[in-house]
């Protein structure tokens, strides 16, 4: 295994405290609603971000997309950023096992949307038109965060044209710190939350769908129907729970290694984004699949992008992220 890797915040391992909390967790069959941990994720993170149910279930793709499809019937449609995760990252699944249709429209620089593609692309109520029912956002979006007043916007937007509006929220805790505010503040504009456990809360497994006590209800017969019906969970809702109380305000620190990392390379000679949160983008161009090699030659593990992202997480520590600094100079030299 390489000593340092930068490819993802999902790379991360269960901290000792949190394998304890996993190991002593009381376990019952969640598909009976019998699970103690389950029970107390779904109900304590629905009310620490303002909803009224929460659904547990494997991963933040099946948490998307039973919220879009809990949202949205066949032959519907959702607004979404060409980039955004629901959209190109997960395989179709909202059109595939849905029958919804995406509108991609282009995310601007600051990963939103802008508002005014948005209304335009809504649809008149027109059997021509597949139904527009729901807005997508993401945030952060690319490691950058989404404004309050921005969100506030959008959902005015949507209650004006009687549409849902969806969080992929698979790095909402990282926004909340970044932003300094308490979670809630950004999930109260939304209909649903996607809470993603297993990025930089560092949990091994797992993601938790928040919203009314009909679409969770929806959405839990979706889960059973998609096969995201879990029995003995616990440990893996135990897992979560210690992450929610135990490595939240430490994403902080992760924010700094990214900001340092960003710094060093740009001493360097290197073109980076700037940055918001834990992700780091550097352009490399051609020589990504050298600089890969190179890195990994030397203990760093990389995605080969001529658009390169780097994140950082809880288990790379301030001198790594100087060590890879080093690596990036030593490369630019050759």
């Amino acid at each position: 295994m390489t000593d340092i890797d930068l490819r993802s915040d999902t790379v991360t391992q269960p901290s000792v405290g949190m394998r304890e909390a996993m190991v002593q967790a009381p376990l019952g069959d969640d598909v009976y609603g019998e699970d103690p941990a389950v029970n107390r994720l779904e109900s304590e993170l629905a009310l620490r971000l303002g909803f009224a149910e929460g659904l547990f279930v494997p991963s933040g793709t099946m948490s998307n997309l039973l919220a879009l499809m809990a949202h949205c019937g066949r032959g519907d449609e959702y607004i979404v950023g060409q980039q955004a995760h629901t959209y190109k990252y997960e395989g179709g699944g909202a059109a595939v096992l849905g029958s919804i249709q995406p509108q991609p429209l282009e995310v601007l620089a600051d990963g939103s949307l802008d508002l005014g593609q948005v209304a335009a692309a809504i649809k008149p109520d027109d059997f021509h038109f597949a139904r527009t029912r729901l807005l997508a956002l993401e945030n952060t979006m690319q490691g950058k965060v989404l404004p309050a007043e921005y969100l506030a916007a959008a959902s005015r937007l949507t209650r004006e044209h009687g549409l849902a509006l969806h969080l992929d929220g698979a790095r909402l805790y990282n926004a909340a710190v970044e932003m300094g505010v308490d979670a809630k503040e950004i999930t109260r504009y939304f209909d649903s939350v996607s809470v993603c456990l297993s990025k930089g809360l560092g949990a091994p497994v797992g993601s938790v769908l928040c919203g009314t006590a009909d679409l969770i209800a929806r959405a839990r017969r979706l889960r059973k129907m998609v096969g995201g019906g879990m029995r003995q969970a616990g440990q893996l809702a135990a897992a979560g729970l210690y992450a929610l109380d135990h490595q939240v305000e430490r994403l902080a620190d992760d924010h700094a290694h990214a900001r340092l990392l960003a710094d060093g390379l740009r001493a360097s000679g290197y073109a980076v984004e700037p940055v918001q949160t834990n992700m780091v983008y550097v352009q490399v161009g051609e020589r990504c699949d050298a600089l890969k090699a190179f890195a990994a030659a030397r203990g760093i593990r990389l995605s080969a992008a001529a658009r390169l992202r780097m994140v950082t997480h809880m288990d790379v520590s301030r001198a790594q992220i100087e060590q890879v600094v080093d690596v990036f100079a030593d490369f630019s030299r050759q």
